[in-house]
């Protein structure tokens, strides 16, 4: 699953997974456990919705997010 974040035309953008990065000759997106960037429902959905259909035509663009496991983050340690 690809982490994304949508960003709808006069909406807050929507985090959630898609199963495959939409191809050019896609007309929707369905959006797996749609949910605001801050974890928080969103305002305009059901609490009980797990996956969203959106057409391309409402969204502006798409962010892909790239999950990082904590052992791969490399940080400067002072000793």
């Amino acid at each position: 699953m690809i982490t994304v974040i949508v960003h709808i035309n006069n909406e807050d953008p929507v985090m959630g997974e898609v199963d495959e990065i939409p191809k050019p000759e896609d007309q929707n997106i369905l959006v797996k456990n749609p949910r605001r960037k801050d974890g928080k429902d969103v305002q305009y959905l059901e609490p009980n919705v797990t996956q969203v259909i959106w057409p391309f035509h409402r969204i502006t663009f798409i962010e892909l997010i790239q999950d990082v496991k904590e052992d791969e983050i490399i940080s400067f340690v002072r000793e």
